[in-house]
């Protein structure tokens, strides 16, 4: 009888940071893994509440205000620790905005607070007046596309990320941090430097509302396979029939092509 797998997936502060509904990022994993048969879990964790490093497969961390992000602040560097031991074995974390911004080593607001990060990215966020709000439109890493494909069947519009950003932060990586992707529309990271996101093992932080995933299953299959090899080992994905979620990439393409 073949292996049930399961994945175990960990939601950080769901109460405090889902301003932007990206909680579709859980549903489009564990609906994904549904449809292939694998088991999932799903705990959510918050203030004042342990975290097991060898538990979760997978993490999601969402967006947030900044005074959520204050208060997320001082309660993660408790767990802190665990969190990067966890990311140390295997695990994946996807991060989004104000999650994103509380990886790396610092975020200063735009009225001079400075809000400490865990450090797991060594980038840093700096408040802006500026606000980047649109559609944002990415090319993947070149790493990370090669990954993707072994993982993923090669489909001519499935090589980058389309989603939305909303945000005044700019973040600087440091020099040995690689991007998520390159920028093609948008403005990303900072709209200064053409980078979004940012990647350590199997860690990504970026921009990408959306949601990003159930719009992008290339990369929704690439981070299941990599929080189910912590546990298995190397897995092959049964593929599924993504016409429909390839038609939504599609026309958000579209979309974010056709705007100047």
């Amino acid at each position: 009888m073949a292996q049930r797998l399961t994945l175990n997936i960990c939601h950080l502060y769901p109460d405090l940071m889902d301003t932007y509904g990206d909680r579709g990022n859980i549903i489009a994993i564990t609906q994904r893994c549904k449809w292939r048969g694998i088991n999932t879990t799903f705990t959510p964790i918050s203030l004042e509440e342990k975290l097991n490093p060898a538990k979760f497969d997978i993490y999601f961390f969402g967006g947030g205000q900044d005074i959520q992000q204050e208060i997320v602040g001082r309660d993660l560097q408790k767990k802190a620790r665990d969190l990067k031991r966890s990311v140390e074995n295997g695990s994946v974390i996807l991060s989004i905005c104000g999650g994103y911004q509380l990886l790396q080593n610092y975020f200063k607001t735009l009225d001079g607070k400075m809000i400490k990060g865990i450090g797991l990215f060594d980038a840093h966020t700096i408040g802006s007046h500026t606000r980047m709000i649109q559609n944002l439109l990415i090319d993947i890493n070149p790493e990370l596309k090669t990954e993707i494909k072994s993982i993923y069947p090669p489909q001519p519009t499935l090589h980058n990320l389309i989603g939305f950003e909303n945000h005044s932060g700019k973040t600087y990586l440091g020099s040995n941090l690689k991007p998520l992707g390159t920028v093609i529309k948008g403005a990303g990271n900072n709209g200064e430097d053409g980078t979004e996101g940012a990647v350590y093992k199997n860690a990504f932080g970026c921009y990408l509302h959306g949601s990003l995933l159930p719009k992008n299953p290339h990369f929704a299959d690439f981070l299941i396979s990599k929080a189910l090899e912590r546990r298995y080992g190397k897995v092959n994905l049964k593929p599924l029939d993504d016409s429909i979620e390839c038609e939504a990439h599609k026309q958000a393409l579209k979309r974010t092509q056709s705007r100047s």
